[in-house]
């Protein structure tokens, strides 16, 4: 089909037709993650190219929003090329329904960066050092406060921040000291793997100890839309993503618990200021813990088939993303197995 047969249709309109089209078939957090990858899109044909009808798109089109969004959003190679991915699925979505000509998506192949092994793997990690002087600072000065009860489980367990958000009261297995992972996408706390990613994790006490000492002391006692209690809760219901996301930037500010490297005055610091905790330049993210807990588990000689079930991470995918040991450490922990033998 050219250029000339194809029907109009607006960049705004292909997305959320192609995002209601998937709806169905990927997690809530996987549909948010193509909206973030494509808004950017949408915003270089609106506000750059004023592309108003998508039919006319060509390789060159494709080429110059590369140029503009690597620079436009100072990418690193491995970002870039997610978003050029998540692109290249829609614009084939797209030839599809006849939005655009079917084998433009093929010029991708051109467009991908180049990437080597430093470049497939993020660098930012909460180490153990760091989580154990920050949950310890914790302990002492805010012991059963909402901060120190999610980073109690997020380091302990490992969970994705998905999961965090979805636990409810009834999912604390207080008799076996327990956390229960629970899929209820009906209930909007769907789990990224869904169905796959429900397992039981057994806690050690202090983790058990936080959590039933902030239910008693300072979870608000309220319901979410759905009628369920849960464990992270506001004053009105349960805690959203973003404030979980928020909390953890707060906490994991070095200024916060310890003193800041980069010899920053808290009082002059924008990262200091509510709303502006993830300006900090070495804070972390949900997902860094989850990265730290799972390379710290591993350096303490857990057995790889045992983190990767815990968290719920492919074991491939635990060794290219998650497993930040140096090389040293894994030599001496194959030394310590071969003298064992």
């Amino acid at each position: 089909m050219t250029k000339n047969e194809l029907e109009p249709i607006s960049p705004v309109e292909a997305k959320e037709m192609y995002l209601d089209a998937r709806k169905n078939e990927v997690s809530q957090s996987t549909l948010d993650g193509y909206h973030y990858r494509l808004k950017h899109f949408i915003r270089w044909c609106k506000d750059v190219e004023g592309i108003e009808n998508i039919n006319s798109l060509s390789g060159r089109d494709l080429q110059r929003y590369k140029t503009w969004r690597r620079d436009d959003g100072d990418l690193k190679p491995i970002s870039l090329e997610g978003q050029l991915d998540a692109l290249r699925i829609f614009i084939r979505w797209c030839g599809s329904i006849d939005a655009v000509e079917t084998d433009l998506h093929e010029k991708f192949e051109a467009l991908m960066p180049s990437l080597d092994k430093n470049d497939e793997q993020s660098e930012s990690i909460l180490d153990t050092d760091q989580a154990k002087a920050l949950i310890e600072y914790q302990r002492k000065f805010e012991y059963a406060s909402r901060p120190h009860v999610i980073m109690e489980i997020l380091w302990h367990t490992g969970i994705r921040l998905g999961a965090l958000h979805a636990l409810d009261i009834d999912d604390y297995d207080e008799e076996n000291e327990r956390l229960i992972i629970r899929h209820r996408p009906e209930a909007e706390t769907p789990l990224k793997n869904g169905k796959e990613g429900e397992r039981i994790i057994a806690l050690n006490a202090e983790v058990c100890r936080a959590i039933e000492d902030w239910q008693d002391n300072h979870r608000h006692e309220v319901e979410d839309d759905y009628g369920r209690e849960p464990l992270l809760t506001s004053r009105n219901g349960r805690m959203n993503r973003s404030s979980i996301r928020d909390a953890v930037y707060m906490v994991t500010r070095p200024c916060y618990y310890a003193d800041c490297p980069k010899g920053r005055d808290p009082d002059d610091c924008e990262a200091a200021e509510y709303g502006g905790y993830s300006k900090c330049p070495v804070n972390v993210s949900p997902h860094d813990i989850r990265r730290g807990s799972i390379t710290h588990f591993l350096t303490e000689d857990v057995p790889e088939k045992v983190v990767s079930d815990r968290m719920n991470v492919g074991q491939d995918v635990l060794d290219k993303h998650y497993d930040k040991r140096d090389e040293e450490v894994k030599v001496e922990q194959r030394r310590d197995y071969i003298n064992g033998i």
